[in-house]
């Protein structure tokens, strides 16, 4: 079992990664899942940290979690490289309570009242006091990311919690704004939501003792992974069924937030179609979805946000190609692959007509 206080822990032989890859999230997880508890412990650990007053939130914030998707980031880089330390269970705990803290803002931002099947921290209390605690996590994170000896983890933190803000920043600024375009829609993406991916691969080849070119590849490949994730979970706002998504469909556009779907559906419409579509985004109403589906539909947006889904992901995969042949790759690869079959269960909904 991995020790949570042990100074290093002995990476697999080259051969664990040669078996079959997975399409199981919990398959391609099982090999760090001692890893991920030890995140876990750590991310317990930090609530003894905050003031007693605060720690009912803490609590209530870090019960229910996800994947730990960029913790298992750190995780797998780390043994793809040959070494894990008790650096790296830090390091993936800062990193998920930055993102922890973006999604308690973002509840705020969305008047979301439902996360992972829990009422949202804002919907348990209030925005006032989501608002304040999210800045605390954030503020927490960046305490952490100090600790370390040396300045570089700390600052490569704050500089992506700041890329994380703005990010989000930006994409306020364009709601309902079609002159966002899809290059603006990808620049969102890159520093809302593949900025943590990227840190996550970043800082565990750092902590791995790997620089230079292959810590930059690793870098590489947690952005197109990251957008790739961001563009995957935009679809299932348009083309998921409405209870494996957890949400109402429409959700985004019913924020005004522009997604790739529908910013192809801009680029390709005639005069009429263009009319149409932005009469629906900036009066939204909930029957709104079955005419975007004609929409979506008329101009082919599922096939081809498909498409560009998949360029990223094989973006992420060519960037591997530059790490040293010895370095095992496949617990990465399957990332990619298991990303790519939750895709391929997307279905578009029928069109009903316009």
């Amino acid at each position: 079992m991995f020790a949570v206080d042990s100074k290093a822990v002995c990476a697999p032989t080259a051969a664990v990664f040669q078996a079959e890859l997975p399409g199981d999230w919990k398959q391609i997880i099982r090999p760090v899942e001692p890893f991920l508890a030890a995140v876990g412990q750590r991310l317990t650990q930090q609530v003894a940290a905050f003031d007693s007053h605060l720690s009912g939130y803490a609590h209530y914030a870090l019960n229910g979690q996800g994947k730990h998707l960029r913790a298992a980031l750190v995780a797998l880089t780390g043994r793809a490289l040959g070494k894990v330390t008790d650096d790296h269970v830090t390091v993936a705990a800062i990193i998920e309570l930055v993102h922890l803290a973006t999604l308690v803002h973002d509840d705020v931002i969305d008047e979301a009242e439902m996360r992972r099947g829990q009422p949202t921290l804002a919907a348990h209390w209030d925005n006032e006091r989501a608002v304040l605690f999210g800045d605390c996590l954030f503020a927490h994170a960046l305490k952490l990311a100090a600790d370390f000896p040396t300045p570089e983890i700390c600052r490569a933190v704050a500089s992506a919690t700041n890329t994380v803000c703005s990010g989000e920043l930006l994409q306020i600024q364009h709601r309902r704004d079609f002159r966002l375009g899809r290059a603006g829609y990808f620049k969102v993406l890159e520093m809302k939501t593949a900025e943590l991916f990227a840190l996550a691969c970043e800082l565990s080849a750092r902590l791995s003792g790997v620089g230079g070119e292959p810590q930059a590849a690793l870098r590489r490949f947690g952005l197109a992974l990251g957008t790739a994730y961001q563009v995957y979970d935009d679809c299932v706002d348009l083309f998921g069924s409405e209870t494996p998504a957890g949400k109402d469909l429409g959700r985004d556009l019913a924020k005004g937030k522009l997604t790739l779907p529908v910013l192809l559906v801009w680029e390709r419409a005639n005069a009429a179609d263009r009319k149409l579509l932005q009469g629906l985004v900036e009066a939204w109403q909930a029957g709104a979805i079955d005419r975007l589906a004609a929409l979506l539909a008329r101009y082919q947006a599922f096939p081809a946000s498909l498409e560009v889904f998949h360029q990223y992901l094989e973006t992420a995969r060519q960037a591997l190609q530059v790490l040293p042949a010895a370095t095992p790759r496949d617990s990465l690869l399957a990332l990619a692959d298991y990303l790519g079959q939750q895709a391929e269960g997307l279905r578009p909904a029928p069109a009903r007509g316009l």
